[in-house]
């Protein structure tokens, strides 16, 4: 059986995976940047070469993500909902139930029957305040690098309160409590809590269901999940590699499309 190629063109980067036989064989993934189906093109490139295979290997590639409209007629297009759907259906091993992803530029939070099918979902993407580019522009104004976000946000037992939903006035209130002299972690922390408080009153119009799985790149962030569990009251799980859930799901997609 050849490979399956999945690409996600994100808003904030592009991810790519190789599947065979059902397994993740290789992932890729780097800033989004002007361009983005030459660098899609690239990263399969590389892909091929790690995987010491040429193109005609290649069974199919399928596109999904903000960038997919850029697509001319070079490989098949699922919109990213569907992706997301199928791709944490298949990794849990049918267990999801619930889906929140933290994407670049949107949070979803996905509804999924016993089977996988997509029941029903919510989509914020009104301001970019909860988001994964909302944390990179946290990370800057802090001058800390969003990857250790979790680790300084663990230990914190009195975080902020940032009341805003807007990215923008989020960013004025986390510069105010700078100047004030508060401690970074606990502007970390006050963060993850003022995310995990926009996600339940999103999700709270949906009829959710246990098992509950966290994707994205923020998903690697443990101070934000644990965030998550307490504002929903339920546990909330995280895949291996949650920032290529949907570019798996987009692979995977050519067996049902």
């Amino acid at each position: 059986m050849g490979l399956k190629v999945g690409i996600d063109l994100g808003s904030t980067a592009i991810k790519v995976v190789f599947v065979e036989n059902e397994h993740l064989v290789w992932k890729k993934a780097v800033p989004t940047t002007p361009g983005q189906t030459r660098i899609a093109d690239h990263l399969t490139a590389e892909g091929l070469w790690a995987l010491r295979c040429t193109a005609d290997t290649l069974e199919s590639v399928v596109f999904t993500g903000y960038g997919k409209g850029l697509v001319n007629g070079t490989g098949k297009v699922i919109d990213e909902v569907s992706a997301n759907s199928l791709g944490a259906f298949l990794l849990s091993g049918g267990k999801a139930r619930t889906i929140i992803n933290i994407g670049g530029q949107d949070v979803k939070v996905i509804r999924l029957s016993a089977t996988g099918k997509l029941l029903d979902f919510k989509m914020n993407d009104k301001c970019a305040a909860g988001t994964g580019r909302f944390f990179e522009l946290a990370g800057r104004i802090l001058d800390t690098p969003v990857e250790i976000f979790g680790e300084l946000g663990q230990a914190v037992a009195d975080p902020v309160n940032i009341n805003s939903t807007c990215a923008v006035f989020a960013e004025s209130e986390i510069v105010s409590m700078m100047a004030k002299g508060i401690a970074k972690e606990r502007i970390i922390q006050g963060l993850h809590e003022s995310i995990a408080r926009r996600i339940a009153g999103l999700a709270g119009g949906l009829d959710m269901e246990d098992d509950f799985y966290l994707d994205g790149g923020s998903a690697n962030n443990q101070a934000l999940v644990t965030a998550i569990e307490e504002e929903l009251c339920r546990d909330v799980y995280v895949l291996p590699h949650p920032q290529f859930t949907v570019a798996y799901g987009a692979a995977r997609s050519v067996e049902t499309l």
